[in-house]
């Protein structure tokens, strides 16, 4: 069984209930994507962090990388908090990945109480990998390592990894109401993106093939509509619509018939951007 970290930023600056509540949008989210993709796992939330135990963890990550409010995650192997348990696996995970002449550093952080601080665990734990493969050349870097060893130890347990892998940050989708997205070209997809990415839940008006299949990496639950656009947002209960236009469409369209508030994200981007960003969200 393989445990993810995840990590998020933004719901961290909330209040202890806004977080809680961000944190149960979140958890939901997660675990539609990962049905979605017949990923089955586990998600325990402690404060800050989540944890996914899966069996297929790689597949989780990816999966998981694709989900608004994720700021980072990392694969993780897990162990107790005293300092000879910590050093043991730390070497047992660095050994593999340091090639002879390489150099690597320790990053600690702790939450909670122990007997050492976070440097002194750092420090110890660096020893013990520099003393096991220093026969190989291998040597310590403080500022341009080959190779970080992650040590982040909550209260009684302790989680060592090598590496970060980003998520999309934002707030969870959900958290923030919905809008109606239209969906007329390529680049709409990334005006419902950004909002998306804002916390927004989006029903998507319009059927541009092309738009929906990069939604559709995004939203496990792509809801589509069709009909009237004012009478869609009624129904829906949407806070406002959001439109893909440039500022020189927006001078020459039509003015859209609601009375909900009309947001357009790419009214700042040249075509280039738009391009690179989309690009960016369809890979």
């Amino acid at each position: 069984m393989g445990l993810l970290l995840v990590r998020y930023a933004e719901l961290g600056l909330k209040s202890q209930g806004i977080r809680r509540y961000f944190e149960r949008v979140l958890t939901y989210n997660m675990m539609a994507a990962l049905a979605k993709e017949k990923v089955e796992a586990f998600i325990d939330c402690q404060y800050g962090r989540l944890f996914v135990s899966t069996d297929r963890p790689t597949e989780a990550a990816a999966v998981l990388r694709r989900v608004f409010g994720i700021s980072s995650l990392s694969l993780v192997v897990e162990c107790g908090s005293d300092l000879a348990s910590i050093r043991k696996l730390a070497l047992r995970i660095a050994d593999p990945l340091l090639k002879d002449g390489s150099s690597f550093r320790v990053e600690a952080r702790r939450n909670g109480t122990h007997t050492y601080t976070s440097m002194e665990l750092a420090r110890d734990t660096g020893e013990e990998i520099y003393e096991a493969t220093r026969h190989r050349g291998v040597r310590v870097d403080l500022h341009h390592p080959d190779q970080i060893i992650y040590v982040e130890v909550r209260e009684n347990r302790a989680y060592i990894f090598s590496e970060y892998l980003d998520g999309p940050g934002g707030l969870p989708m959900g958290s923030q109401g919905k809008v109606v997205a239209i969906m007329n070209e390529r680049k709409d997809a990334l005006a419902a993106w950004m909002m998306m990415k804002r916390g927004c839940r989006v029903l998507f008006l319009g059927n541009n093939e092309d738009a929906m299949h990069i939604i559709e990496g995004w939203d496990p639950e792509v809801r589509k509509i069709s009909g009237v656009l004012g009478k869609q947002v009624y129904l829906g209960k949407a806070h406002g619509v959001v439109v893909g236009w440039s500022i020189d469409e927006l001078a020459s369209a039509e003015r859209l018939d609601v009375d909900v508030p009309i947001y357009h994200p790419l009214i700042g981007m040249d075509k280039e951007e738009v391009e690179r960003r989309l690009k960016e969200i369809s890979e």
